[in-house]
């Protein structure tokens, strides 16, 4: 019998998934994407080591989302699969939505409600309104949204833990975009 039969694989459930929703100035739903699953990368694993290793290792919940507008070429090739591998985003002048502006709560999995108690799954909701991110800037020609990831700390150093590439929201400075976010452990 060959011992990888009954070795444990405790990552292998280890997935994110997320949906999007898009209002116009008065609020009304424009389009709703449904959940979709993203990428949890390969930092993200380092990260779960570095909370149970502990000291002297310094590792930093998420801080934040950051958003990007990726390549603007994958609006007619489509956006590529993300890499489990990505260690930041594209875009290297990210909007980052902090800790402050996300709301985070576990989810109970048998009902998808909201849980009190500590549960496997880590929902993570930000809200980007009405000229977030503040494009056309500089660096960004226009508003549009094609790529995101959420951000934490490893040993000081700034980490990307999930990330997903997307169609293209072409997000004008008066709509606002809900941006739901769900960690499996």
């Amino acid at each position: 019998m060959n011992l990888d039969d009954h070795a444990e694989h405790p990552a292998d459930g280890l997935y994110g998934q997320f949906r999007d929703v898009l209002y116009d100035a008065e609020g009304r739903r424009q389009w709703d994407r449904g959940w979709v699953r993203n990428t949890i990368v390969a930092d993200c694993r380092r990260l779960l080591a570095g909370f149970v290793r502990g000291t002297p290792t310094t590792a930093e919940a998420v801080f934040g989302l950051a958003v990007g507008t990726g390549i603007p070429a994958w609006d007619t090739s489509g956006p590529p699969q993300p890499s489990p591998n990505q260690a930041a985003l594209v875009d290297t002048h990210p909007h980052l939505v902090p800790r402050a502006q996300l709301q985070l709560d576990y989810i109970n999995p048998a009902n998808g409600t909201i849980s009190a108690q500590p549960t496997g799954t880590l929902q993570l909701k930000a809200v980007l309104g009405p000229g977030v991110p503040g494009w056309p800037d500089v660096d960004h020609p226009t508003g549009t949204l094609r790529e995101f990831g959420l951000v934490a700390k490893l040993n000081g150093a700034q980490i990307l833990i999930n990330y997903r590439t997307h169609p293209a929201i072409a997000k004008d400075p008066a709509s606002t975009l809900e941006r739901t976010i769900w960690l499996v452990f």
